[in-house]
């Protein structure tokens, strides 16, 4: 293919429907010059112009989160904002207890969600102006069809059916007025657009910021087996949000090769590799300002004083979030067993016994008062226990308190002007991939497992802790009864490395779980006696201290008057999966059909 065709590539993918989100809007949206004040007359005359279009989509919230708003603790709060087993707010969630409502409007699909797709397929439709070489031009091509993934990967979690628009509109285009594609036809459309991604970016080299070849595939792997695994379990367990005829089978099988492609392509070019996470290693992975050198972080946001750009992530508090007892037990011990079945654990009367002889992960994502888990770098102080005292935003609710991403900067957290960078790719996350879609796919082997989930055991010290796909200890505490010992291994796995990093909503949503992990729920925290009479504390924090509810087995119990919690979560299983399509929508497109159960 010659640069000339290249260049003028087009899309084979169906321009369908923006439906009733477009239905709506006005003649300003559509007509409206997108991102920059241009005209096409003056602009799309060099690779220049294509390069300061795109880069307005990395500063996009609606596609790279910044995690700069007050009273977070940035993405490691994601979690429990967003509701889950492994991590919780003072409050509960109320979506996970089946408390959310059918909006009129809005509620992700009013048309300033969809503002981002429309500015992409903009440049999309006007790239090949540029009388330039394909070669200069292609970079930036490939850097938008990521962010055109970024933005359906979005919009197909929320809602599942959609319509895909890969074309510019206007307000006389008939296709505004259609129906949603299948879930399926979606994620086939991303796929194409990250193929043409992940063959027009560059390798990485050195760290530029840009997307990369390697971040693209991370990406198509992630969207693959996310896609591919909902409609296995959903098919699996009949929900409404099944897919018909599909078994999911076609996306995992992407999901194993394409990180099998990026793996292939970290040990060959040397430039993506896991760092070392022995001696706290895990820790700082999360808790830095500069990952420039970095060869597991991927792709990252940078925060400086200099540029007068911050996070505004919570300090040296609970940030209102607390990882939960469900989280803290998946941990193994330094022999591999869980602590059901290993002579290793020293129980959770403390939080020192918690962290005795356990995957050293959890010593390095809780804080525990060893005097080891320093609080501020300045005064050279150490936490001693953790935050109940004061305002609820500001408080932890169940006692493991987070340090991963933890900001020890007293002048930092203090005045809430934050340079800790967010982190969104990570390479750890490809290695997750393979072995969960090799072993959904029946074709893993022992050497896959040492080239991912020991791979991660070993980076952190657990060397005695490996997994032997042949030999795995019967945990009588497995979440997933119906799956087989190794994936429930490599979803342990999972839950662990990526603690607190956003991913456990999707999880358990994809894999169709919220029977087995939500509904009729409660989260538990820690052992409320071993803050009894702590010495040099505060008479607020021994008030909290007092207030704290228990179980029936002395764990803290920070729903326990919550009469809507009584039994645990709510969640609906015919219905809160998906969220709904506002009825306003409904009413301007009469070929719009409502999501099961709203």
């Amino acid at each position: 293919m010659n640069n000339k065709t290249m260049r003028k590539y087009k899309f084979s993918l169906c321009l369908v429907v923006l439906m009733g989100l477009l239905c709506s809007c006005n003649d300003d949206f559509l007509e409206r010059a997108p991102i920059v004040n241009m005209s096409d007359a003056s602009y799309w005359k060099t690779v220049n112009d294509l390069k300061l279009y795109v880069n307005n989509f990395y500063s996009r919230k609606d596609l790279l989160k910044p995690y700069t708003d007050w009273g977070t603790i940035g993405p490691y709060g994601d979690d429990a904002d967003n509701g889950s087993d492994t991590q919780i707010k003072y409050n509960y969630h109320t979506g996970m207890n089946g408390e959310n409502t059918l909006p009129a409007s809005g509620g992700g699909w009013a048309v300033s969600d969809w503002a981002a797709l429309r500015d992409i397929n903009y440049f999309m439709s006007n790239y090949e102006k540029v009388d330039e070489s394909w070669d200069q031009i292609k970079e930036y091509v490939g850097e938008t069809l990521f962010f055109r993934s970024i933005f359906y990967f979005g919009k197909l979690r929320s809602f599942g059916d959609l319509p895909w628009i890969s074309g510019t509109l206007d307000n006389t285009s008939e296709v505004l007025y259609g129906t949603r594609l299948p879930r399926n036809q979606i994620v086939d459309s991303i796929m194409v657009d990250l193929d043409k991604a992940i063959e027009y970016l560059p390798e990485r080299a050195n760290y530029t910021g840009r997307i990369t070849k390697e971040v693209a595939m991370l990406l198509q792997a992630r969207i693959a087996l996310y896609e591919g695994t909902w409609e296995k379990y959903h098919s699996i367990k009949a929900t409404p949000f099944r897919v018909e005829g599909s078994n999911g089978e076609k996306f995992i099988k992407k999901a194993a090769d394409v990180s099998d492609a990026l793996m292939a392509l970290a040990e060959s070019n040397g430039k993506t590799a896991l760092e070392d996470g022995t001696n706290k290693g895990y820790t700082n992975l999360f808790n830095q300002r500069d990952y420039s050198t970095n060869m597991e972080i991927m792709l990252w946001r940078k925060f400086s004083k200099e540029d007068n750009l911050y996070t505004h992530w919570a300090g040296y508090n609970g940030g209102g979030r607390g990882l939960t007892k469900s989280m803290i037990d998946s941990y193994l011990c330094l022999d591999g067993k869980p602590i059901a079945l290993s002579d290793q654990y020293k129980g959770d009367a403390t939080l020192k016994d918690v962290v005795a002889n356990r995957d050293p992960r959890l010593n390095q994502t809780i804080v525990v008062d060893d005097g080891a888990h320093i609080q501020y770098v300045e005064s050279n102080s150490f936490f001693r226990t953790p935050v109940f005292e004061g305002a609820a935003e500001n408080t932890c609710p169940t006692g493991y308190q987070l340090y991963k991403g933890f900001n020890t900067s007293y002048e930092e957290t203090n005045t809430g002007m934050a340079t800790i960078a967010v982190i969104y790719f990570r390479y750890a996350e490809a290695l997750l991939i393979n072995a969960e879609a090799k072993a959904e796919l029946g074709v893993i082997n022992q050497l896959d497992i040492d080239k991912t989930i020991n791979a991660l055991r070993r980076r952190v010290g657990m060397n005695n802790g490996l997994l032997d796909m042949n030999n795995i200890p019967v945990d009588p505490n497995w979440q997933f009864k119906s799956i087989s010992p190794l994936l429930n291994e490599i979803r342990r796995e999972r839950k662990v490395e990526l603690a607190c990093e956003g991913f456990r909503v999707d999880d358990i949503f994809r894999w169709a779980a919220a029977d087995e992990v939500i509904v009729g729920y409660r989260p538990k925290g820690a052992v409320k006696e071993q803050w009894r009479n702590y010495p040099d504390v505060s008479p607020a924090f021994v008030t909290a201290w007092e207030n704290l509810k228990v179980d029936e087995t002395g764990h803290i119990d920070p729903y326990k008057n919550f009469a809507t919690m009584d039994n645990g979560f709510r969640f609906k299983l015919d219905r809160d999966y998906l969220s709904p399509i506002p009825t306003i929508e409904l009413t301007l497109n009469p070929l719009l059909k409502q999501n099961p159960g709203w």
